[in-house]
């Protein structure tokens, strides 16, 4: 029971010191570079607070089809 409690906070305070990371180089990068990757500095927090809570990857893997686009025949 304690093994499953210790290893809860751990893994929340591992996601909390990923979002600080990615908060961090987010924050440090100008405006147009945030343009390129399609955020504004605003949206900073909410870009963060979703993805980790979806648990989605930033980024496809390799090969992986991206929705809404269609592949190169």
């Amino acid at each position: 029971m304690f093994s499953r409690l210790f290893k809860a906070l751990a893994e929340r305070y591992e996601d909390w010191r990923r979002r600080e990371q990615a908060y961090r180089e987010l924050s440090a990068l100008d405006d147009r570079s945030l343009a390129d990757i399609g955020i504004s500095r605003s949206e900073i927090p909410y870009v963060l607070a979703h993805r980790y809570e979806r648990q989605v990857p930033a980024v496809p893997p390799a090969g992986a089809p991206v929705r809404g686009y269609r592949q190169a025949a």
